[in-house]
């Protein structure tokens, strides 16, 4: 067996501790430690490792072969720290191997870090161990540090303390990995508690707000004691991220009125218990400040005094940033807006404060109005089914042009419309090039499903009654006869065919077909419509002598443009519609056998600015539309008053008005209240010829029918039963106001959910000498709607009817609704 001379050096804990000794034997000579010897490095070798080049742990040593070093000495110590601070190593020793006269030859040995073999968590959700491993980034085979270890450790109590736990605990376990030499398998085991809620939010130094008020300023951070505990709709929770921002918004609320030095000197977050902790927020608030001269330079192509106007700021106005940052920046009536739609696309302002003296603030507004820019190119990307040329008809922007703010903005809204596209996923790209003084802009668009089937049972008219409906809203007739354009189907060109069948068996039976063109010849929003429909309704018998029914047959068109006055949110929608009634012994009407014919014409003045139909969060819809037939009965001079029933309606006249007006005002954030006026009356041309027995309107519940109730409009009202607020001979003239309260659960394009809660009154009358506009039957519930692509908007509505009905007992108080359909 070889003799050598071994020199071991041993680390201890973080610090280096160099231990030499020489194990002599017979045939070696002894060391002689207090007199040092100098040697020749003859060679060096590196033992123990397995993944790690040896010449590149050589060069890190700092030693190599021709060195002269003192044995023993400092060299050896200094070359195992050099080691040491890779963090590769777990233990480093150097043995000398051989001494042949001057020269010695060394071992490096070094032992590795185990490696990472996987990792896992236990006591935690999969969703948030999802985003622990995207936070920690541990990486199959790295080495497995200490530091590793702490740093993980560290990254998982941040993840939870940031979201309320600050109570968390973390243990993490380490076992080698019997499949792999080396390797270590990491148990993290997390308890995360309770979280911590906020017992008490407390403010000193504030005299302009009191301590409620800058507590509701805090919009995610609630107390759970005093007035805030009935906050339903924001928990106590100690979330640290919610609270740095809730301190922002403490100071834009004094800056808002004009404290714009207020400022946190010191804040803190103690424990308060086991379960909660107190919040303490120690304010300066500064002197309150005034806007006094504001002037106007680098402007050419508007006047100082003009861009004031559109500033809308008064000398003596308390100082507000937020207010002053709107007008200038955001506002669509604001400073930048008015070079914007001018095509000052590279147009700048910069609010400088001039003079400070006392309370008083002077600005100078500095411009840089730049050229005006040329549209190059629009661009739109993201839409996968719909095509090009149906998304670039909404557009206003086009090549050529001046850039436009306000087209861009209304472009998005056109869009929106549509129903194709995620509204909350819209988005717009300028791409300027300042040299050539041109913009590229780029539309961002996320198709949604925009197809719908129904499939549904209701219960109307004493009966069950089942509903099988189809509705293709982006369908392609141009491209029905390609075969390759069935995937399923012809789709794209914006067009929308519905199908639609009803029935009941032998009793009820409803059929329909509906397409619209919304851009007839493709080159202008000139829509055509056409619709056709049957429905028999019988009483179950199949026996002729038995049998009693009523068939409805009816075919509509109309035409629709859009106008531009008294602006562009107008349209003119025209239609023509006939329908013919076949009645045999059937006992609703003025007769029982026989036929009638409807022949009307309607159109429909609208306003529409609303600018998404699933959530809308701002705008208004008004619409006042005309229905009439030929006034026969002063065409014709017979005796109307005595002339039996089926000669007498066998062409129905009336004239019809419809108002509505429909406001959207967003309150705060996604909170929105919808504000909504309705109006109807069926008018007569003779009175001797009297009210049409086919049309009218049925008041009260839900507005379902489920069925085709012969031309009459069903108006829901909450709160009372279905029609329970339509006079026994008949409802001719009716109004209603409601007002509602929405906030959104979740956007989704995939299933859009949202709660409300509404205000409503409303009555009916059967002529206009009755009418009463503010006699009306009051209700107050909640409900929630969920709008799902594939079937439409479905929603469930409570409420309480506070009016009693005359005549009718049980048609008030406490009534649930089912809603089928957004309503405007």
């Amino acid at each position: 067996m070889d003799k050598r001379i071994v020199l071991i050096v041993s680390l201890l804990l973080f610090g280096i501790n160099l231990f030499s000794q020489v194990t002599v034997t017979s045939s070696l000579p002894a060391l002689d430690y207090a007199n040092p010897k100098d040697y020749e490095i003859g060679g060096i070798t590196v033992s123990g490792i397995k993944f790690l080049d040896q010449d590149v742990l050589i060069s890190l040593s700092g030693i190599k072969v021709g060195d002269t070093i003192s044995v023993p000495g400092v060299d050896i110590a200094q070359a195992i720290e050099k080691l040491w601070k890779q963090g590769l190593f777990s233990d480093i020793k150097i043995y000398a191997t051989k001494i042949i006269d001057n020269r010695i030859f060394l071992d490096i040995y070094l032992q590795e870090r185990p490696r990472l073999s996987k990792f896992s968590f236990s006591g935690i959700r999969k969703g948030e161990a999802d985003d622990i491993r995207e936070k920690i980034k541990l990486v199959k085979g790295a080495q497995v540090t200490d530091n590793l270890k702490m740093k993980s450790i560290h990254t998982i109590k941040s993840y939870f303390i940031e979201k309320g736990y600050l109570n968390v605990d973390v243990n993490l376990k380490q076992e080698d990995d019997t499949a792999m030499m080396n390797h270590v398998i990491l148990y993290f085991d997390i308890k995360k508690n309770e979280r911590i809620k906020i017992h008490e939010v407390i403010f000193e130094g504030n005299t302009v707000f009191t301590p409620a008020q800058l507590r509701r300023a805090m919009k995610n951070t609630k107390q759970k004691t005093g007035p805030s505990k009935y906050n339903i709709f924001k928990v106590s929770k100690f979330i640290r991220e919610n609270y740095i921002e809730d301190k922002k918004k403490i100071i834009a609320k004094y800056n808002e009125k004009g404290y714009r030095d207020a400022k946190i000197v010191s804040d803190s977050v103690y424990k308060w218990d086991d379960k909660m902790v107190n919040i303490y927020i120690k304010i300066d608030e500064g002197k309150k400040y005034y806007f006094r001269n504001i002037t106007w330079v680098g402007n050419s192509k508007y006047k100082s005094e003009l861009l004031s106007g559109y500033l809308g700021i008064k000398k003596g106005e308390v100082f507000n940033q937020s207010l002053l940052d709107e007008k200038l920046f955001i506002d669509p009536n604001g400073v930048s807006s008015l070079y914007l739609d001018e095509g000052y696309l590279f147009f700048n302002v910069t609010p400088v404060e001039v003079l400070v003296e006392n309370d008083s603030i002077d600005l100078e507004m500095r411009i840089f109005e730049g050229r005006q820019a040329m549209i190059n190119k629009v661009i739109i990307t993201g839409n996968t089914k719909t095509n090009e040329h149906v998304i670039r008809r909404e557009i206003r922007s086009k090549p050529g042009q001046l850039f436009n703010r306000s087209d861009i903005i209304r472009s998005q809204r056109e869009l929106a419309q549509l129903g194709y596209f995620n509204p909350e996923k819209l988005d717009v790209n300028p791409v300027p090039n300042p040299v050539e003084g041109t913009v590229d802009i780029e539309y961002i668009v996320e198709e949604k499903p925009s197809d719908q089937i129904e499939l549904s049972g209701g219960w109307g008219a004493n009966m069950i009654v089942g509903t099988l409906g189809i509705s293709f809203n982006n369908f392609s007739t141009k491209n029905m006869f390609k075969k390759e354009a069935w995937r399923p189907l012809p789709s794209g060109d914006g067009q929308r065919l519905s199908v639609r069948a009803q029935s009941n068996g032998l009793a009820y039976q409803a059929y329909s077909i509906s397409f619209i063109e919304p851009w007839l010849g493709g080159k202008k929003p000139n829509s055509l419509s056409t619709s056709v429909y049957h429905t028999i309704q019988t009483n179950g018998q199949t026996v002729d002598t038995l049998k009693t029914y009523i068939h409805i047959t009816g075919i509509s068109i109309g035409l629709g443009r859009r106008l531009k006055w008294p602006d562009d949110f107008f349209t003119l929608f025209n239609d023509i519609s006939f329908q013919r009634y076949n009645l045999k012994k059937w006992n609703a009407f003025l007769f029982n056998t026989g036929t009638a014919k409807n022949l009307s014409f309607t159109t429909t003045f609208q306003r529409n600015s609303i600018d998404q139909p699933i959530y809308p969060r701002r705008g208004s819809l008004f619409s006042l539309s005309l229905q009439l037939t030929p006034p026969y009965s002063l065409l014709f001079d017979k005796d109307w008053a005595n002339m039996a029933a089926v000669d007498k309606y066998a062409w129905i006249e009336y004239h019809k008005w419809m108002f509505t007006a429909s406001w959207f005002t967003k309150l705060a954030g996604d909170l929105v209240l919808n504000t909504k006026a309705n109006f109807g009356f069926l008018g007569m041309y003779n009175d001797k010829w009297g009210h049409s027995p086919f049309e009218g309107f049925t008041v009260g519940g839900d507005g379902l029918s489920g069925y085709n109730l012969y031309g009459r409009d069903v108006i829901a009202l909450r709160g009372y039963e279905n029609g329970a607020l339509t006079p026994d001979n008949g409802g001719n003239i009716y109004n209603k106001i409601t007002m509602e309260l929405r906030y959104p659960l979740t956007l989704n394009p995939n299933a859009t959910l949202y709660g409300l809660t509404f205000l409503e009154g409303g009555n009916c009358w059967y002529q206009f000498k009755d009418f009463k506009p503010f006699d009306i039957r009051r209700s107050a519930g909640f409900g929630i709607r969920i709008f799902l692509p594939m079937i439409g908007m479905l929603g469930v509505d409570w409420g309480w009817g506070f009016d009693d009905i005359p005549g009718r007992i049980g048609g008030n108080h406490s009534q649930f609704h089912f809603v089928l359909g957004q309503q405007f």
